[in-house]
């Protein structure tokens, strides 16, 4: 089922993951083929400002992840609806802030952000910022909204919204261009409307009645934005170094080839960005994922987990790499309209940066995996040596050498000493070398059950379904079960997966399973049954139809009956119900 999840939810995040990039891309390209070089270079230097205020909403979408993968996979309905709470109010609330804060110092930050003042870069960079930061609010909510829509299995309506995006972007800055000649003024006002016909969008489903989640304003907390921020903290240090990183990069490009180097390493780096999209993707589902199978205790769901992410990370990276490669010339003839010497650095530049994507999106998703499952530390300083130390000392020491090269080669040995560094650290940890998914878990020795303690099973039809119920009464009696216990665990499995299959099965055409999982603990038989098919809370249930007919229901009423507490959540569109014996 992992593999299946992994897959269903990778397409849909790898795209939301461009919810700020394709607006940047698009006008990258338009500026790069209406506006010229000084508007690219306008372009450019204004990027840092850009991943600041998306560095606020990846902050608290990543602790959205965390945090809210946690407590649904704890069953903690009020804690998830806390974090709903909290997190959209930041959102507004920093969005509003950062907008107001951006005006009042608009020049200083142009000038810092490494613009002349008497120079028309000046001037074109700080309308570029104006157009642009007024979608702040949007695009922050965006951000925010994208877990939890991915959480209740909204992915059609994440996809539709991008899309729409994206499209809306491209004929509002048409309009800039042709017919309002609004510069790169107009350019970030496109980009802005595009992000608020997204959020209108993606917001609907949060009004429908049938919305998961549920904004109460009692439930906001101080402790709750705290935890918030701690979990999403090592995003912001990703992000801010990224930010470092750029800075950097532009003032060796300029002191090497001036700003027609960072004119053409500004459009590598948007035609990067788009690629970072399919690694932060992975990285992301499985940060979620991570923090609900942590929060479950299930070492064999996040060993799996590791391998499916390593092998999504590579396989989509390696086709982009070629890709790029290949299609250097044409991709930056995108931007620039026959620009001299900018294509011929940008073509150079984009074959040499893109070597760094494989080890890229493996150190990201391993990034993110230790970030969902609380290593927060750990996720802090792989970023730093990922997006500013190692690239950094990388490039300024290969371009003694190599010149312009060197800076773009900067990239794939910084991603490079990053993945031997995780590797190193890793093997220290667990004392034994070991590239095996156990060993890179970096999960305590007695992080969940003994092996002999759990057993878990795969349920496809009625007929397994009866057999998973004798396996385990076998395995409760060799657990030191008497008999009768073992029986009603068995039963009590046999009910559920056979209603399971039987009415949630045939609501559609779709291939459906069930898992089951026992652990057998001291004081508590935990058992957890989860399955693909339609939304069914079976606590809710019995609630909405209670009844005096002692035979109604009796199944289920039989299993409630016999358990001392019955957990249940839908997340990612799958039906998770943890029931304690």
């Amino acid at each position: 089922m992992i593999k299946k999840l992994f897959r269903e939810m990778l397409l849909t995040q790898v795209v939301s993951s461009m919810t700020v990039t394709v607006c940047m891309l698009i006008d990258s390209i338009m500026i790069g083929r209406f506006l010229g070089v000084d508007s690219v270079s306008a372009y450019g230097l204004a990027t840092p400002l850009l991943l600041v205020f998306a560095a606020f909403g990846s902050l608290i979408s990543a602790g959205v992840q965390v945090l809210c993968g946690k407590t649904m996979g704890r069953g903690d309905r009020e804690g998830t609806n806390a974090g709903f709470t909290v997190s959209m109010t930041l959102g507004l609330g920093i969005s509003l802030l950062g907008v107001v804060l951006v005006f009042l110092f608009l020049n200083p930050l142009t000038r810092m952000l490494g613009a002349d003042p008497g120079s028309p870069v000046f001037t074109l960079t700080r309308d570029y910022i104006v157009g642009f930061i007024l979608g702040a609010p949007a695009f922050l909510l965006a951000l925010v909204m994208v877990p939890y829509m991915q959480f209740a299995g909204r992915r059609t309506r994440l996809v539709a919204a991008v899309g729409v995006m994206c499209v809306s972007d491209v004929v509002f800055d048409l309009l800039n261009v042709f017919v309002f000649h609004g510069g790169t003024l107009g350019m970030g006002l496109a980009s802005t409307a595009s992000y608020y016909v997204a959020l209108v969008i993606g917001i609907g489903y949060f009004f429908r009645k049938d919305c998961m989640f549920r904004f109460r304003r009692r439930l906001f907390s101080a402790a709750v934005c705290r935890e918030l921020f701690v979990y999403g903290f090592p995003t912001v240090v990703n992000q801010i170094s990224l930010v470092l990183l750029i800075y950097c990069y532009n003032q060796m490009f300029l002191s090497l080839e001036g700003t027609v180097a960072v004119a053409a390493y500004s459009v590598v780096t948007t035609i990067g960005n788009i690629c970072y999209c399919f690694g932060s993707g992975v990285g992301s589902v499985a940060m979620m994922l991570a923090a609900i199978f942590h929060a479950e205790r299930d070492r064999s769901s996040i060993r799996e987990l590791i391998r499916v992410m390593i092998r999504w990370a590579v396989v989509l990276d390696v086709a982009v790499t070629v890709i790029c490669v290949a299609a250097a010339r044409p991709l930056i003839s995108l931007f620039l309209a026959d620009s001299g010497s900018v294509t011929l650095i940008a073509v150079a530049g984009l074959r040499l940066f893109i070597l760094s994507m494989i080890p890229s999106s493996i150190n990201s998703a391993l990034k993110s995996y230790y970030q969902g499952i609380n290593l927060l530390g750990f996720a802090e300083l792989i970023s730093v040596l990922q997006n500013f130390v190692f690239a950094v000392a990388s490039a300024f020491l290969l371009s003694r050498f190599l010149g312009i090269s060197g800076v773009w080669l900067g990239y794939l040995c910084g991603e490079t000493l990053t993945l031997l560094f995780i590797s190193v650290f890793v093997f220290i940890k667990r004392r034994r070398f070991a590239v095996t998914a156990d060993n890179y878990s970096l999960l305590d020795e007695n992080f969940d059950a003994a092996p002999d303690r759990c057993f878990e099973r795969t349920v496809q039809s009625v007929g397994e379904a009866a057999e998973v119920s004798r396996l385990l009464c076998d395995f409760c009696r060799e657990k030191g079960m008497d008999a009768r216990t073992s029986m009603l665990i068995g039963l009590c499995v046999e009910e559920m997966t056979v209603n399971i299959v039987e009415h949630g099965f045939t609501k559609d055409r779709l291939a459906h399973n069930i898992d089951v999982r026992l652990v057998v603990g001291d004081e508590d038989r935990v058992i957890r049954i989860r399955d693909n098919c339609t939304h069914f809370d079976p606590t809710k249930y019995l609630e909405l139809h209670r009844t005096d007919d002692p035979a109604a229901h009796i199944g289920l009423r039989m299993v409630m009956g016999m358990v001392r507490e019955a957990n249940y959540v839908n997340s990612f569109g799958l039906n998770n119900l943890t029931l304690k014996i």
